[in-house]
């Protein structure tokens, strides 16, 4: 689905869930003690959806595509509700009971954006908004070859309610690319800015 078909996505109406209406996630107050003993509290989410022993929620994915014109980040363009926006984003998923974070990430890669890959390395735990939420993920780099048949025309397998767009941009200017993608009025997943940003430290410091 193109970038503008998913444009056409957007709110209806919002307010309060009820726990009872929530599938995913839950409400949590924590009570604790800071360094100096005071009690306090914090609001919080949690995902309701990882599996038991588990100790991770997800998997980001990190695939780059050596492309003749040189190396290009695949990326993905989904409307994201809380935001009511479409978000430039690698693809991701849910890990599903009995998972390594490895095979998730390359079943994941094979039904958002059809390619088939290998696993070849797994970044720590990373906490995406850690004053908000638990959720966390392993970001995890899978290899594609290009000149394997399967990856000459890859087919994504999307659910029912999934609408994703996959794009590829160079890394070479990738932050550039994201200061164009936020003026064109998509919103910029921290995943793929702070890759970006790292990118460009890299090229400043001359790592």
């Amino acid at each position: 689905m193109s970038a503008p078909t998913q444009a056409k996505s957007k709110h209806i109406s919002k307010g309060p869930l009820e726990s009872s209406e929530a599938r995913w996630t839950r409400l949590v107050k924590t009570t604790y003690t800071d360094p100096l003993g005071v009690e306090r509290t914090w609001e919080s989410a949690e995902r309701t959806t990882r599996p038991a022993n588990c100790p991770i929620d997800g998997v980001g994915i990190c695939t780059i595509l050596n492309k003749s014109t040189g190396p290009e980040l695949l990326l993905q363009k989904q409307y994201r509700p809380p935001i009511d926006q479409v978000v430039i984003e690698v693809p991701a998923g849910l890990i599903d009971a009995g998972e390594t974070v490895e095979q998730c990430a390359v079943r994941e890669l094979k039904e958002e954006a059809g390619y088939v890959g290998v696993a070849v390395e797994t970044s720590p735990v990373m906490f995406n908004d850690p004053g908000m939420c638990n959720t966390n993920l392993n970001m995890v780099h899978v290899r594609v070859d290009m000149s394997l048949p399967e990856n000459q025309n890859p087919k994504p397998e999307l659910e029912d309610n999934e609408f994703i767009e996959c794009f590829s941009v160079p890394l070479a200017s990738l932050f550039e690319q994201m200061k164009k993608l936020e003026e064109e009025g998509y919103a910029i997943d921290a995943r793929v800015g702070t890759l970006a940003e790292g990118i460009e430290l890299a090229k400043k410091w001359k790592l």
